[in-house]
């Protein structure tokens, strides 16, 4: 294969075309078991403190190459930022996005949630895949089969893009999130919990967006909760 298969994408020294072979390995070894749209998935945001878990599948073509696209985390937010709006605005790129609140999170726990925004997703893909390659676990799709890949973000393009668009989704919610309550320092830390954040909790308590069933906020609402039911 050459690299005329590079697709809207400048020439890339051999290194990373090396890399990029290996990125699809996944992907090609699906095609050979029959399976032709191939999705990854991903999610931003199951660790912190605050905000939603968003989650989002990405369905690449074929030939289709994309110099630099790697994990989220291992991304400047630049970089993330170009590779973000390359992969939304490709025609022959499709994704969808799964969002669910902090609310919701706390009603049925962040596996569960993971879960449904994965699920959510996927439904709100315009086509529908053949196969789900999933970062980390497995999700329980009524008709689509899905393959758990352990550290799937750094062996397979398209969960690598899929982490992407999630990240980077969830990033831009943040910074709103931060000129709605800008005492937390989300535009910096975007909801994970960091000596900064953790000095404004103590100073300010929770606002609307924090998890209530994460610690230290589960601690720290739980004294103010015992006195209310003593009234």
């Amino acid at each position: 294969m050459s690299k005329s298969t590079i697709t809207n994408q400048p020439t890339v020294e051999q290194d990373e075309w090396q890399r990029l072979q290996e990125l699809v390995l996944f992907e090609k070894e699906a095609r050979l078991k029959g399976f032709k749209l191939i999705a990854g998935i991903d999610e931003a945001g199951r660790g912190p403190l605050a905000g939603p878990v968003v989650a989002a599948v990405c369905i690449l073509p074929k030939n289709l190459f994309i110099p630099d696209i790697d994990d989220s985390k291992k991304l400047t937010p630049k970089k993330r930022c170009e590779l973000f709006e390359f992969l939304v605005n490709h025609k022959k790129i499709h994704y969808g996005i799964g969002i669910l609140s902090s609310v919701k999170i706390d009603e049925i726990n962040i596996y569960q949630a993971t879960v449904q925004a994965m699920l959510q997703a996927v439904n709100r893909l315009t086509v529908a895949p053949d196969l789900l390659l999933v970062d980390g676990m497995q999700i329980p799709h009524e008709t689509i089969p899905s393959q758990k890949i352990i550290k799937g973000d750094q062996k397979s393009q398209s969960i690598a893009a899929a982490s992407i668009i999630a990240k980077e989704t969830r990033d831009r919610l943040m910074r709103e999130y931060d000129r709605i309550w800008p005492d937390y320092g989300f535009l910096q830390h975007k909801g994970y919990g960091t000596e900064m954040h953790l000095k404004a909790l103590a100073l300010h308590g929770p606002c609307p967006i924090h998890r209530r069933s994460f610690d230290p906020i589960k601690s720290m609402i739980a004294p103010v909760e015992s006195q209310l039911l003593m009234f």
